[in-house]
């Protein structure tokens, strides 16, 4: 007898655990640190920022970083629960919610969780002949040349144009530029975009995302302790989570969308909260085309109608949902996921300055690859 599974497995941890401290490196060129090296500054600046004794960290999290034995003794600490988690984009989603999972378990009563990326300073070019043989079964040659390839199947299947993709490279350029550690500064229009050199027909260079080395660092632990520290506790009201592995990366002319919308119908229905209810968008950003098939599997316009829910300036200040405003993976840098969560709290902290969604309280994080994750973030 088949047995049904719930689509609200995570109900039962809303409201339970929050953020307690984040912090990140410098964004940029620095061929004289390493991984290691960018971990430790994001993480003495979480520290600082949450005011935390160091002593009291008992969870490590790591993700394309080496070893997790050699960050733990770097960083002077001493965990009793480690996790060493894969490089791929899609962990950043994973990491939270297993550091969840370790905390209501009692594995550890503060989490810390580290990401670190050195690909522009080594040289990383994510595809052609760097890793030989593990694209050539599908014939691509990278992950660019995949969503090169899903955003004209969208453009012949809904009529999609690329002046409206143009809308998403342009509003998070546009929020880079306020942002202080944002790697680009300076503003870009639709027209710029379009005259913009092709990479992979029908992308262009601003449809890519920016390889840079860097590091990022949450800490989370339960709601109640982190009322006691130094900054705003934020909490983590739903998440959602659905895997949509296939026998290769190509998601079959679905862009994720039934898996996207398993993974809506569990952090909304966790969080008992709606779309009507987010004030900010955190969408995973490796390429823009992903920011639309998004959109339409979390719901938040139709089926094919990304390119016309973008248009007009809705994902600016303003707009009528404010996304990436730190300028995500296509302005600020390529954080693979990390770097939109530690937005996502400062947005609900309300630090964000100029790049600030006014009266934000609810911020939600989305991540549409073969692993599809979603977190809502709310004030406690």
């Amino acid at each position: 007898m088949q047995q049904k599974v719930s689509v609200m497995p995570f109900r039962h941890l809303s409201g339970k655990f929050a953020v307690c401290g984040v912090g990140t490196s410098a964004y940029g060129n620095f061929p004289e640190t390493d991984d290691y090296g960018l971990a430790a500054d994001a993480f003495a600046a979480a520290i600082e920022d949450c005011g935390l004794e160091k002593n009291a960290i008992d969870g490590l999290v790591v993700s394309r970083l080496p070893h997790y034995a050699r960050m733990a003794e770097i960083l002077g600490i001493q965990p009793r629960w480690t996790l060493q988690m894969p490089p791929h984009g899609r962990m950043s989603g994973i990491s939270i919610i297993e550091s969840l999972a370790a905390l209501e378990a009692g594995y550890a009563d503060y989490i810390v969780l580290l990401y670190a990326n050195i690909g522009r300073s080594r040289r990383v070019h994510y595809g052609g002949e760097e890793a030989p043989g593990f694209w050539d079964p599908w014939g691509f040659t990278s992950m660019g040349a995949i969503h090169a390839m899903l955003f004209r199947e969208h453009m012949e299947k809904y009529g999609t144009t690329t002046r409206q993709l143009a809308e998403v490279s342009v509003a998070f350029r546009n929020h880079a530029v306020d942002n202080p550690h944002a790697v680009m500064k300076k503003r870009i229009g639709i027209e710029d975009h379009q005259n913009a050199r092709m990479i992979c027909e029908p992308l262009r260079l601003f449809d890519y995302c920016l390889i840079n080395d860097g590091a990022v660092c949450l800490i989370l632990t339960t709601t109640e302790r982190a009322r006691d520290l130094r900054k705003k506790a934020v909490g983590i009201a739903g998440i959602g989570a659905q895997d949509a592995l296939r026998n290769s990366s190509y998601p079959q002319h679905d862009f994720w969308f039934e898996p996207l919308q398993k993974t809506a119908e569990q952090v909304y229905g966790s969080a008992g909260l709606s779309h009507a209810d987010i004030d900010g968008l955190m969408c995973y950003d490796n390429f823009s085309p992903t920011v639309l098939f998004s959109l339409e599997g979390m719901g938040f316009c139709g089926r094919g109608e990304g390119g016309s829910f973008v248009e007009g300036g809705a994902l600016g200040l303003g707009g009528k949902l404010p996304a990436n405003t730190d300028g995500g993976h296509l302005s600020n840098s390529y954080m693979q996921g990390w770097g939109l969560n530690v937005e996502a709290v400062r947005q609900v902290r309300g630090e964000c300055g100029g790049r600030q969604i006014p009266d934000c309280e609810v911020v939600q994080y989305v991540q549409a690859t073969p692993c599809t994750r979603s977190i809502i973030y709310t004030a406690v």
